[in-house]
């Protein structure tokens, strides 16, 4: 599917047919749509079907005067119950005529855009386009660390009690989507240092715009690295407590079983076919009664003064 936008003066609008210097946002296309768009437009095929895969690195191509450029962006899967961040490849094409956008997905790295909200936006202006969705793609992804962080803190209150390895499988896939968010950034900052080198026919504010990027890139790659490794010591302790939690049960429930088997012993032993004390005695029961529960208070006590329970 794709929509089409034509910048006014009232903002964006939404065109039924592919006008100069438009936006084309292309989502989860069809092989019909992709082969109108590459027909229409005089864009290579490859063009359109590279950011359609999700392990697709982030790079910059030219070829036949289109320009492909791949970012990573952050993606909040809110249907994948086990590792809701993850990221995506956005191919950002342009021609003599148009700019588009190509995902596997509608993502939020364009509402901002389509709502209006972005300041000094403009389709006409290739350039800055490309380096606004840049800096909301790294400010996307600083917010959804937040968000990451956030998750982690919750799940470490849960592991101060717990007793099971679910609330350390969460840490573990929170881990794999800040794997995920370093490995896209760095590529993100590879290709964000050569579109610097080469220009890219920008002005001084463009410039300065992709040195914002750039800083905004390195401190999501620098938050990353220090939540992952936050992560990595805290799903080692945390490990550690569990066990602990796990033996102080059993502990305590050594202990329970041990006491309660004193007067198990005492009664098994009056229960014997042989002569024994009382046996005639009418308070028999009652004797025997109070030897076990004297013996059970005395092992009780000799268990809380070796700290045993």
């Amino acid at each position: 599917m794709y929509d089409i936008f034509k910048a006014t003066n009232d903002g964006l609008i939404i065109t039924d047919e592919i006008l100069k210097d438009c936006w084309v946002r292309v989502a989860n296309p069809t092989s019909a749509e992709c082969e109108f768009l590459s027909k229409k437009l005089g864009i290579p095929p490859a063009f359109l079907t590279d950011p359609l895969d999700v392990d697709e690195r982030a790079r910059i191509e030219t070829d036949e005067g289109v320009t492909l450029i791949i970012v990573r962006i952050p993606f909040f899967d809110k249907d994948n119950v086990d590792i809701p961040y993850t990221t995506l490849p956005l191919g950002i094409i342009f021609t003599d005529d148009c700019i588009l956008t190509v995902c596997a997905k509608y993502v939020e790295t364009f509402l901002d855009f389509v709502s209006g909200r972005v300041k000094n936006f403009s389709i006409e202006s290739r350039g800055r386009f490309i380096l606004q969705i840049f800096f909301r793609t790294a400010l996307l992804y600083l917010s959804y660390l937040k968000d990451i962080n956030k998750r982690t803190d919750s799940i470490e209150m849960e592991l101060h009690r717990s007793m099971r390895n679910v609330e350390l499988i969460k840490l573990l896939n929170l881990e794999k989507s800040l794997v995920f968010f370093t490995t896209s950034l760095r590529s993100n900052e590879l290709m964000m240092e050569r579109i610097a080198k080469t220009g890219l026919r920008m002005t001084e504010d463009d410039k300065e715009l992709l040195d914002d990027v750039i800083i905004e890139n390195r401190q999501g790659i620098e938050m990353a690295n220090i939540y992952s490794n936050i992560l990595s010591g805290m799903m080692d302790a945390f490990a550690s407590v569990i066990n602990n939690n796990l033996t102080l049960v059993m502990k305590f429930l050594t202990s329970v079983t041990i006491i309660f088997m004193i007067p198990t012993f005492v009664s098994s032993t009056f229960g014997m076919n042989v002569p024994l004390p009382f046996q005639n005695s009418p308070h028999a029961f009652l004797i025997v009664t109070g030897i076990s529960l004297m013996l059970s208070l005395t092992g009780v006590w000799i268990f809380w003064k070796r700290r045993w329970f």
